[in-house]
C-alpha cells in the first residue's frame, strides 16, 4: 500500500502512475463509500470501481486525481490509510478531501475498500453522483 500511494500520489504528474494500484485491485473487489449522501454506495468489481467511481472523480478534475497518504496502520490483512487529496476541479474549486481508507487484502490483492471522507466537501466540489436521488 505504501508503494501504491508513493507512486500514485507523486506531485510530479509526469511520474504519477496508477498502474500498480490497478494491477493490485482484484477483479471482484468492492469499494464502499460510506455515509448517507449521493456518493454513498458500494461499487462492485474492478470495472465499476475504476470507471464509475474513479472515472467520475477524474472527469471532474483539472488534472489526474492525487491523494497523498499521511499514515499507514496495518493489522493482519487490513491496512488503514489516512490520506488527503490535492486536487482542483474544472471550475477552480479545491477538492482536498481528508480520507480514511480501510483496505482488506487477500493473496496480495486489494479485495475490499471502505472510504470515509467529508461528504459535504465531496458534493460541494464534485456535485451529486449521477443518477442519485
Amino acid at each position: 500500500m505504501q508503494e501504491i500511494f508513493a507512486v500514485a500520489g507523486n506531485p510530479d504528474s509526469a511520474v504519477r502512475d496508477r498502474a500498480l494500484f490497478i494491477a493490485t485491485l482484484a477483479d471482484d473487489a468492492s469499494w464502499t463509500v460510506t455515509g448517507q449522501y449521493s456518493w454513498s454506495r458500494t461499487f462492485e468489481g474492478k470495472e465499476q470501481i475504476l470507471n464509475d467511481l474513479h472515472g467520475r472523480v477524474r472527469s471532474r478534475l483539472v488534472d489526474r486525481a492525487r491523494t497523498v497518504a499521511r499514515r499507514f496502520v496495518a493489522d493482519g490483512d487490513h491496512v488503514v490509510v489516512e490520506a488527503r487529496g490535492d486536487n482542483l476541479t474544472k471550475e477552480g474549486v479545491r477538492y482536498d478531501n481528508d480520507y480514511c481508507l480501510v483496505f482488506r487484502l487477500e493473496d496480495g490483492r486489494i479485495k475490499e475498500v471502505r472510504e470515509y471522507c467529508d461528504s459535504v466537501l465531496t458534493e460541494t466540489a464534485l456535485g451529486k453522483f449521477p443518477g442519485a436521488q
